[in-house]
């Protein structure tokens, strides 16, 4: 019952932040003039419109993950309008970055948590830290499931966080370079972002750097939740 318990608080956190994720994506598209994603129904905190557009990435892949690892891993996504994107890049670039603003705001909630949580005595720095385990409880019971969740959020969303700011394609930081270059740089970059081939290659490259690249900055993370406790 506990591992059902466990798996239910991974899921219930992956689902969660990958809703916000895309409703981030959708909400700023809709904003800066791109209807698409809002006509999709994506523009919405409730995870199943998102679930439906992606059940493979939501529901399949998080199963298996968990049942390999212990832990979860997915993904979304969200209609956009390429032509619009061609035409308005520097927009396009924003709303790629809507995304990772979420998970960024996902993390700096859970800081928020488990700060409150040292302060009341509810929550302590653990000993030893692992992804679902970033803050421990001074108790068991409720507490202890709080501690859980909010050490899953800190993670989960880092983790998502660095990942697609990765600035590779189809990655959401891919996106990044179009805020600088002229239109004529630009336009000749979204040709090569848009190409499968690229595409591909990109995720294998950024799944390589990822592991080294995360570790530096969950131990930077830590080291800012932690002032003083200096974990290497």
């Amino acid at each position: 019952m506990d591992h059902i318990a466990f798996a239910i608080a991974w899921y219930a956190v992956l689902i969660a932040s990958l809703t916000f994720h895309e409703a981030a994506h959708a909400f700023a598209a809709a904003r800066l003039g791109d209807r698409t994603a809002y006509l999709h129904g994506q523009v919405t905190l409730d995870p199943l419109p998102h679930i439906k557009r992606e059940p493979f990435g939501m529901v399949i892949v998080p199963i298996i993950s968990f049942l390999l690892s212990g832990w979860m891993i997915g993904w979304a996504s969200t209609p956009y309008d390429p032509e619009w994107a061609r035409t308005f890049r520097r927009k396009a670039a924003l709303m790629s970055l809507a995304g990772p603003a979420g998970n960024l705001i996902f993390v700096l909630a859970a800081v928020f948590a488990i700060r409150i949580g040292i302060s009341s005595d509810w929550f302590q720095v653990p000993e030893v830290i692992t992804f679902d385990h970033v803050t421990a409880a001074a108790s068991s019971g409720l507490t202890n499931a709080l501690a859980i969740l909010v050490s899953i959020l800190f993670s989960l969303n880092l983790i998502l966080l660095v990942f697609n700011l990765i600035p590779l394609p189809p990655l959401d930081g891919s996106n990044v370079l179009l805020l600088f270059l002229s239109d004529q740089a630009a336009e000749r970059y979204q040709n090569f972002l848009r190409q499968p081939t690229n595409r591909l290659i990109g995720l294998i490259i950024a799944w390589q750097v990822f592991e080294p690249l995360f570790g530096y900055i969950h131990t930077l993370a830590l080291n800012m939740l932690y002032p003083g406790f200096r974990y290497h």
